[in-house]
């Protein structure tokens, strides 16, 4: 399995995920069984870490969402988002163009047409504010 597919996993059941509450454990049950899901370590690792962080994440995003409150962003689009933002901030392996470029991917896949410049805009900023904030340490 690629990086991608298991990124897309991660991606499919964070987006299930928005439905409602329920252990993740019980959501990757019933996504093995509806849709024959798999997850490696590394779609656990980006499921559990958006998971955990979504608070901090929804900050961070929320600050670069120029003029768009969270709960306005389409569910597949805020999904893409918390996916490459934690992957941004908490995965030291994975370059921020990598993310930035999947979760363009993941909502043009999945989203609406607009999603993709709105995604890419955001994570851009993100990414740049992130060098700046390194840059002055």
């Amino acid at each position: 399995m690629t990086r991608h597919e298991e990124r897309e996993q991660a991606f499919l059941l964070l987006f299930e995920m928005t439905f409602g509450e329920e252990f993740i454990e019980d959501k990757m049950e019933s996504a093995v069984e509806a849709r024959s899901a798999v997850f490696t370590e590394f779609s656990k690792r980006l499921v559990n870490g958006v998971t955990d962080y979504r608070i901090q994440l929804d900050d961070r995003l929320a600050a670069h969402s120029k003029n768009w409150r969270l709960d306005r962003i389409s569910r597949v689009a805020l999904t893409a988002l918390r996916l490459a933002a934690y992957e941004m901030l908490y995965c030291d392996d994975i370059p921020d163009s990598v993310a930035i470029n999947e979760a363009v991917e993941l909502v043009k896949a999945f989203g609406g047409e607009e999603d993709g410049a709105f995604v890419n805009g955001v994570l851009g900023g993100l990414s740049r504010a992130g060098e700046a904030e390194t840059a002055n340490v």
